[in-house]
C-alpha cells in the first residue's frame, strides 16, 4: 500500500480531468480523492497497491484528451487508510 499526493498544473480544469481520474481509481481499486484548486491546478491522493497508484499517477502527467498538462509535482506521502474515490 503506497500514496501518493499529486498536484498537476496547466490547462486541466474543464476538461474532465477530475472524473477521468475517478473512473480509473475506482476500477483500479484505488482510494483518495481529487479536486480542483483556485490556483487552476488539480491535487490528488491516490491510496492503493503501488502499480496501480502508479498507473494513476502515469494519467495525471498526460491528463485526458483536451488537457495540456504543463507540470506535475508528485509526492510520497504515508497512507492513510482511505475508503473509496472523491471528486470534489
Amino acid at each position: 500500500m503506497i500514496r501518493r499526493r499529486v498536484v498537476v498544473s496547466g490547462h486541466v480544469q474543464g476538461v474532465f480531468f477530475r472524473e477521468t481520474a475517478r473512473r480509473r481509481a475506482l476500477a483500479l481499486g484505488v482510494a483518495g480523492w481529487i479536486r480542483n484548486n483556485p490556483d487552476g491546478s488539480v491535487e490528488a491522493a491516490f491510496e492503493g497497491a503501488e502499480d496501480a497508484v502508479e498507473q494513476l499517477v502515469g494519467f495525471c502527467r498526460e491528463g485526458p484528451r483536451g488537457a495540456r498538462v504543463e507540470w506535475v509535482d508528485v509526492i510520497a506521502e504515508e497512507p492513510e487508510g482511505l475508503s473509496g474515490f472523491a471528486a470534489g
